[in-house]
């Protein structure tokens, strides 16, 4: 069955909004989704824009959600982080049934759509190098916009962030889990005896990889925009660095190059991304070993409620290993980390 939405509700709350092509009928198509958002081409003359909704069957809460992302890619504007531009939002339920927004399209490419790369960075590994620089360079930046000034004050609770992260989310995993999972509390012990050098809040994305990420259609390699915003909020930018590298390999030939889902084989190694974005966020990464361990054990919990609600489901159902694997990494990098 075609996912479809209401265009004749659409047209009329966009002719409300001043967009343009009044008086034109709106064309649409599905692009992608899953079970806390789709997304939707719409065109309406010669105006161009993505829709992005909650499916009917997401809880009420991701209503709350959309307009939590839309905030985020408004306060975008005008800095230098790559992003979609925020055209319209919509918080009245009534009129989609959910609430959503409209952002410009970005001309660009997925490295979800392409696990081989595009070309020239499939055949010329020269150029490859320059993908992962621009993934950090785009939350080094990130780390630098002025949330309070941009009026995000109340997006996060930054007071306290790193003292909650470790009964937060343990918590979560105790209503959750169905099964041990061997790692947990010695990974626990050591990030609750432990703590992070300096803590500089900032505007962070929570779920920062290559799959939420575009490159522009060009060579070298360009980030044209961090998307899906869902798990946005002010806490540590330092976080999303460790959300990339916590599984990424001193050498990247070495091992395969393999991330799980992308080729990074030609790539810079660990230590070589840490210290570039440290280098243009302006912050000090002597404490890099803390956020790796929590970045390991956070995405082990976050991923095993996937995995004890998989059913039938074999992506979900993958999860289970990785979070165990994951798990194991975690307490083994805590016991022979020498951060004190």
């Amino acid at each position: 069955m075609t996912k479809t939405i209401e265009t004749v509700a659409l047209a009329s709350w966009m002719d409300a909004q001043g967009l343009p092509g009044a008086g034109l009928p709106i064309e649409q198509r599905y692009l992608s989704g899953g079970s806390q958002n789709e997304i939707y081409d719409i065109g309406r003359g010669d105006f161009r824009a993505a829709l992005r909704i909650p499916p009917k069957t997401a809880p009420e809460s991701r209503d709350a959600g959309i307009v939590r992302e839309w905030r985020i890619i408004e306060a975008l504007g005008g800095t230098d982080v790559p992003h979609t531009k925020a055209i319209a939002v919509c918080e009245d339920v009534t009129v989609l049934g959910r609430a959503f927004y409209l952002m410009g399209f970005v001309d660009g490419w997925s490295p979800m759509d392409h696990p081989q790369w595009v070309e020239p960075f499939t055949s010329d590994k020269s150029l490859r190098p320059g993908l992962a620089t621009q993934l950090v360079e785009g939350i080094a930046t990130l780390s630098q916009v002025d949330w309070r000034a941009k009026g995000l004050q109340d997006l996060g609770r930054p007071d306290g962030f790193h003292e909650r992260q470790v009964d937060r989310w343990s918590a979560f995993l105790e209503r959750i889990k169905g099964r041990e999972i061997p790692g947990f509390d010695e990974a626990s012990s050591w990030l609750r005896a432990h703590k992070p050098l300096d803590f500089v809040p900032g505007l962070m994305h929570g779920d920062y990889q290559f799959a939420n990420v575009m490159f522009a259609h060009s060579a070298p390699a360009q980030l044209a925009a961090i998307v899906d915003w869902e798990m946005g909020t002010i806490g540590d930018p330092k976080l999303d660095l460790a959300w990339v590298v916590q599984g990424w390999p001193e050498d990247t030939n070495e091992t395969g190059g393999g991330l799980g889902y992308v080729d990074i084989s030609g790539m810079p190694g660990r230590s070589t991304l840490i210290e570039h974005w440290s280098q243009v966020a302006g912050r000090q990464v002597d404490d890099m070993d803390y956020y790796i361990v929590l970045a390991r054990w956070k995405l082990a919990v976050v991923l095993e409620q996937g995995f004890q609600r998989a059913g039938d489901d074999p992506k979900l159902n993958a999860f289970g290993d990785i979070v165990l694997d994951l798990m194991r990494k975690a307490a083994d990098f805590a016991e022979t980390s020498t951060y004190r």
